[in-house]
C-alpha cells in the first residue's frame, strides 16, 4: 500500500510496470500452451488418418475362399446314393461353390468355377428330366440350338446382353437317364466348351 508520508511503494508492492509485464507473461504463456496442444491434437489426428488408411484403405484383397469340388461331390454322391458329375478342371480354374440343394422336390447337385479370365461358369445336374425344371434353371431360354460336344449332344443357349438372365448369358444342356445337366455362365465359348468336355468325360455315353 502507499506511504502518505512519503510518497513512495512498501517493499513487495506491484508497480504499474510490474503489472503489465506480469499480464504480459502470462499471455505469453498460455499462447505457448495452446500452441502445444493444437500440434499434441493435429499429430493425434494425423496418426488417426494414418491408422484408418492402413487398416481399411490399404488393406490386402481377403483371399478367395478354396473349395474342394471333388470331396465335396464324394459326399453328395454318399448322400444321394448316385454318382454327381464332378470335372476335373485347369488348375487355373477355382471351385467357390460346390453343394447339394433343391428346388420344386427336385435334387440338384451345383458347382461355380472362377475361371483364368476371372468370368464365371457353373454346373447344374438336377436329377429329373421335367422341362419345367430346366425352364426355371435357366429362366425360360427358349429354343436352343443343338451341337455336338465330345461325342455328346447339347442344347446351346447364347443370350449375351439379354437383361433379367444374371450369369446365365451362355449355357449348354444334355440329359443323362437320371439327370438333365446344365453348364452356364459369363465365359467365353471355348471355356464353355472345355468345361462340357470335361462333364462328358464324367458321363455314361449316349
Amino acid at each position: 500500500m502507499n506511504d502518505p508520508t512519503s510518497g513512495s511503494f512498501e517493499p513487495g508492492t506491484e508497480t504499474p510496470e510490474q503489472k503489465a509485464d506480469r499480464v504480459a507473461e502470462a499471455r505469453r504463456k498460455r499462447r505457448a500452451n495452446q500452441t502445444t496442444r493444437n500440434l499434441i491434437g493435429s499429430l493425434v489426428a494425423s496418426l488417426g488418418i494414418v491408422l484408418f488408411l492402413v487398416l481399411v484403405v490399404v488393406r490386402p484383397d481377403p483371399v478367395p475362399l478354396e473349395i474342394d469340388h471333388l470331396a465335396a461331390a464324394a459326399e453328395a454322391e454318399a448322400s444321394l446314393g448316385t454318382d454327381v458329375v464332378a470335372p476335373i478342371v485347369p488348375p487355373t480354374w477355382q471351385a467357390n461353390r460346390a453343394e447339394l440343394g433343391g428346388s420344386a422336390g427336385v435334387d440338384e447337385w451345383a458347382i461355380g468355377f472362377i475361371t483364368a479370365d476371372d468370368t464365371f461358369l457353373a454346373v447344374l445336374q438336377g436329377f429329373t428330366d421335367e422341362s419345367t425344371w430346366l425352364r426355371d434353371a435357366l429362366r425360360d431360354p427358349g429354343e436352343g440350338e443343338t451341337v455336338t460336344i465330345a461325342g455328346r449332344d447339347w442344347q446351346y443357349y447364347d443370350r449375351r446382353g439379354v437383361d433379367g438372365i444374371g450369369l446365365r448369358e451362355v449355357a449348354l444342356v444334355t440329359r443323362t437317364a437320371d439327370s438333365t445337366v446344365v453348364l452356364y455362365g459369363t465365359a467365353s465359348n471355348d471355356d464353355l466348351e472345355l468345361l462340357a468336355t470335361a462333364v462328358a468325360a464324367e458321363l455314361p455315353a449316349d
